[in-house]
């Protein structure tokens, strides 16, 4: 069977890293593991996945910093980027989404849900990513001026 796409998974929690790997290996993906901030921006630069899972609380380069730093590269800014942070707060959701992430999932999440985030994000056009987002970065405007 060939592959649906290469996945890199970014988590420190060994846990996490195990449960994404299995479900997204079952379901035709081809996953690559990193267990901090530093070695995700490595591996993404190395050989840039089809899509990054990445958790944010991470110790010395946080999700975040990682986010920001492929967005703001030309040469990875087309990489789709899933958080997947048990950081549940709107104002962490709104620094996701302006941040360019393609889609939040929190912690703790379904398993079954997470191949299919991960076939929508790659499979989305990058206009239609970036019109999708806008419509969340509105709809949280808002929510947090009600």
């Amino acid at each position: 069977m060939a592959s649906r796409g290469r996945v890199l998974v970014v988590d420190d929690e060994p846990d996490v890293l195990l449960l994404c790997r299995i479900n997204l290996e079952f379901e035709g993906y081809e996953v690559e593991e990193a267990a901090n901030g530093a070695q995700a921006l490595d591996k993404i630069r190395a050989n840039p996945p089809d899509a990054v899972l990445l958790d944010v609380m991470m110790p010395e380069v946080d999700g975040w910093q990682v986010l920001e730093t492929v967005k703001a590269d030309p040469a990875l800014a087309h990489i789709p980027i899933v958080m997947l942070t048990a950081k549940v707060q709107e104002t962490d959701q709104m620094r996701g989404w302006t941040s360019g992430a393609a889609e939040y999932i929190t912690k703790p999440f379904s398993p079954l849900a997470l191949s299919q985030v991960v076939s929508d994000v790659i499979e989305t056009d990058p206009e239609e990513e970036e019109r999708r987002r806008q419509l969340v970065l509105e709809k949280l405007q808002m929510l947090q001026e009600t």
